[in-house]
């Protein structure tokens, strides 16, 4: 592991000036997997595309002299978004009703993985958010259940499963307070 010595955190309020990093950078963090389809970079671009359009996209990304080394992004969900549902059981009114922000994708390069880097993309993303809450969707399987648990230690907890779509694993849906 790398320990970043000086690194900066860069917040995009649109998808065109980060789109490339964004991309970039995930095709590092998920090489592994780019073989299936549901994580080929193309998969991935044309998921960003749609969620650089949406309300309340944002995005943070953290650079490492000059090269970028991680990223988060998220919209803003209302009652009605499809996310809440492909949700079972469905999510209780009081995360729905108000509105949530939904963390779409976090990544960290590897030399930069157990750094922290992580979790000062994911606070900065949401610093400055006004849903009462925040949402993700995580592969439990993912690192034997390692990202799960880490998620768990920032303050979210399950509500529920979700497959977004057919070439998706089944995912874990988490949730906790914005701030």
């Amino acid at each position: 592991m790398t320990t970043p010595t000086t690194n900066e955190l860069r917040h995009f309020g649109t998808l065109a000036p980060a789109r490339e990093h964004l991309i970039q950078v995930y095709a590092d963090v998920r090489a592994d997997l780019l073989h299936l389809p549901n994580y080929a970079v193309s998969a991935f671009t044309e998921r960003l595309d749609r969620h650089g359009a949406e309300l309340g996209f944002a995005a943070v990304l953290a650079y490492e002299e000059g090269d970028p080394i991680g990223y988060a992004y998220a919209n803003t969900i209302t009652s009605s978004d499809r996310w809440w549902k492909r949700i079972t059981p469905a999510p209780a009114d009081e995360y729905t009703v108000p509105g949530a922000v939904a963390l779409k994708e976090i990544g960290v390069r590897v030399p930069w993985r157990g750094s922290g880097i992580a979790r000062r993309i994911h606070d900065a993303l949401l610093s400055d958010r006004t849903e009462p809450h925040v949402t993700l969707m995580v592969n439990p399987a993912a690192g034997d259940g390692k990202v799960h648990r880490l998620y768990e230690t920032w303050g979210y907890r399950d509500i529920g499963h979700s497959q977004p779509s057919s070439q998706s694993p089944v995912l874990a849906a988490m949730i906790r307070a914005t701030h």
